[in-house]
């Protein structure tokens, strides 16, 4: 344990919750809430952008994206967001968090307007700009990782320190909601507005033409919660621990947190300049030995967990459609409107995020800090293994008809335990256990791991999905192995992620310098790594 400590950062540890730690919580997690919103809204509009553009005139059958077009609408912002955690993450931690927060924020913005105004006179080129606009709104998403994860960490008292950070990711969840509520809402309106003629209920390939505003306002919308959230981002002023230990200014981090916990806080400023010296002894870089040696093993813990986690959640999350369509909960494209498409495939993502997905982060922050996040993320990948394999061992029992909400239960639930579970406490636990001047590198480190598993998730499940039966793929797409054997491969995939959870230590109820050993010299260094974390190797 640390022996001794800044009088501002004791003063965050031990700080009553106070409306400020609610005030962040809804300005950082405004960021997760437009991620969720922004990621995952796309997999609602991907048939109706098929039926738009790639419907051939006089055609009796809805067209469908081309398998390559399909894969890089679905991924490219993934692509996006890896780059901008990894850019992000270094520079939050090199210009510091605030300075590089309301970036990330405008260009979240920017880009949700422009995916929505994506222009062109052929199919390909609006896809392309589409494309174009959804890497860079990616990019601006990836930086919210690690800062807002950094911030809220850096802001919060060590006893509900995990409840805070968990319920800024919990946004997420209200953001997905959100996606399938609104387009809910903007379907049925045009389908009021503009009923369909009798030839698009014979011939769904049909469309009327205001079926392009559709998918436009939904993207578009994502915008809105950000910008509401970007003037109180840049009232925030910087974490204190990154202006006491990264900048080395111990009496502006006092003078600041005075403001927001509206107490007067002294800092001892020979107590300051001691600790200051011990750090400088204390200093090493990522790539340095001695990273290696503390804190190499919990790097590979949660880059690998992120990773696994993802590839599952990922895949799960952007075909939900395609699954529901497999098990016959949704009718066949042929039967329905274009806009009632969209309607029936957002009421089937609703139901699940509603009965689902939103409950399992509420589980987290209510229970984060009492059951600690290590047994949080073992129970929820065991949970999410044991349901993978309820639904595919047997598969064949849940597409008889009749069975389907069964199914739709328990795949269900494989939501509510990946968020009550590695999906939330995946993004808390980097914040907590790496140095101030290394936490927003190594976060966004391990996102990114996530991200390229979500990457695999969704260019890899968009083909492995697929019938094995030639005559029964989509048109454009290759063979796979089918629904049933890739739900048996996430299984597996989940499982592993129970194994490597035992690299991860556990922070509840320890400061943020405790578990990075930030205060403590060479002689203290070895005693410090053989306690901070019982499960592990000491490092």
């Amino acid at each position: 344990m640390t022996k001794d400590n800044l009088n501002v950062l004791n003063a965050l540890d031990v700080a009553k919750t106070q409306w400020y730690h609610f005030t962040a919580i809804v300005v950082a997690g405004m960021g997760f809430f437009t991620d969720a919103y922004d990621l995952f809204s796309i997999s609602l509009v991907t048939k109706l952008l098929g039926r738009i553009y790639y419907t051939k005139p006089n055609a009796l059958k809805p067209g469908t994206l081309p398998p390559n077009i399909s894969a890089a609408v679905n991924g490219v912002a993934f692509c996006g967001t890896l780059t901008g955690q990894l850019f992000f993450g270094w520079l939050g931690d090199k210009l510091g968090r605030k300075k590089v927060y309301g970036m990330t924020l405008m260009m979240m913005v920017v880009c949700s307007v422009a995916s929505g105004l994506s222009f062109g006179r052929e199919p390909k080129s609006v896809m392309a700009t589409l494309c174009f606009f959804r890497f860079w709104l990616g990019f601006g998403i990836g930086g919210d990782y690690p800062l807002s994860a950094t911030i809220m960490s850096e802001y919060s008292n060590k006893k509900t320190r995990g409840a805070f950070i968990a319920a800024v990711f919990a946004m997420q969840g209200l953001g997905n909601l959100t996606g399938g509520v609104l387009a809910l809402i903007v379907s049925a309106a045009f389908k009021a507005a503009y009923p369909a003629p009798a030839y698009e209920v014979d011939a769904p390939a049909s469309l009327v033409p205001q079926a392009d505003y559709v998918w436009r306002i939904i993207l578009m919308f994502g915008a809105l919660p950000a910008l509401l959230t970007y003037y109180w981002r840049m009232k925030m002023p910087e974490t204190a621990r990154y202006t006491a230990l990264v900048t080395n200014n111990a009496k502006k981090a006092a003078s600041d947190m005075s403001k927001v916990l509206k107490t007067e806080i002294q800092e001892d400023v020979e107590k300051a300049e001691e600790l200051s010296e011990k750090r400088k002894g204390n200093q090493f870089g990522l790539f340095s030995k001695k990273f290696l040696k503390r804190h190499g093993l919990h790097l590979l813990g949660t880059t690998t967990c992120w990773f696994l986690l993802d590839i599952a959640f990922y895949s799960n999350n952007l075909f939900q459609k395609d699954i529901f369509s497999a098990v016959g909960w949704l009718p066949s494209a042929k039967s329905m409107s274009a806009l009632h498409e969209v309607y029936m495939v957002a009421r089937a993502q609703t139901l699940v995020s509603l009965c689902g997905t939103v409950p399992g982060y509420w589980f987290t922050v209510a229970f984060i800090d009492i059951l600690g996040r290590f047994a949080i993320q073992l129970m929820g990948f065991a949970f999410m293994t044991a349901f993978m394999f309820g639904l595919a061992i047997p598969y064949h029992h849940w597409t008889t008809p009749g069975n389907h909400i069964g199914f739709v239960v328990m795949y269900a639930l494989t939501f509510f335990f990946a968020n009550f579970g590695p999906n939330a406490t995946t993004f808390v636990v980097p914040a907590e256990i790496f140095p101030a001047r290394l936490r927003s590198t190594c976060h966004g480190i391990s996102s990114a791991a996530g991200k390229l598993g979500a990457i695999i998730g969704a260019f890899g499940f968009l083909y492995l999905a697929q019938s094995p039966d030639p005559s029964k793929t989509d048109a454009g797409y290759p063979p796979g192995i089918g629904v049933r054997n890739s739900l048996m491969i996430l299984g597996g995939i989940c499982g592993l992620g129970f194994l490597t959870t035992f690299l991860v230590p556990e922070a509840k109820g320890k400061s943020l310098e405790e578990m990075s050993g930030e205060n403590e010299d060479e002689a203290e260094e070895n005693g410090h790594q053989a306690g901070s974390d019982n499960r592990t190797v000491p490092l």
